[in-house]
């Protein structure tokens, strides 16, 4: 019972930290966002984040950090995105911010890790 309820507290958490936007879908920029995205969070562990096919407000994104390799269709909406647990926002020409819900195995505590990518062309 325990960890069913430490699994619904920390679904509670990243759900939590999602702010809903009263802004409609519109289309994006795909020079904007289109290429491989490179960072290293605090730990020195790198990520990559390779944003394809972007037409509208949609995008093809792969995530990989370490043995995590995630693939998925975004949304792309107040110049932001949500791959799993992980959340990029572009915050400047080549420039993003990522932000993952990291849970650490040992103790099951919950925290956000912040990082920065820059683009590759």
């Amino acid at each position: 019972m325990a960890d069913m309820m430490a699994i619904i507290a920390a679904n509670y958490k990243s759900v939590g930290m999602t702010v809903p936007s009263k802004t409609p879908y519109v289309a994006v920029e795909p020079a904007n966002y289109e290429g491989t995205w490179t960072g290293k969070y605090a730990d020195n562990k790198t990520f990559k984040i390779s944003v394809s096919n972007v037409t509208g407000f949609r995008a093809k994104v792969h995530y990989q950090s370490g043995a995590t390799s995630k693939y998925q269709e975004v949304l792309i909406k107040d110049n932001s995105f949500r791959v799993g647990d992980t959340k990029f926002t572009l915050t400047n020409n080549g420039k993003a911010q990522i932000k993952n819900v990291v849970t650490d195995a040992a103790s099951g505590q919950t925290y956000m890790d912040t990082a920065y990518a820059t683009r590759s062309t």
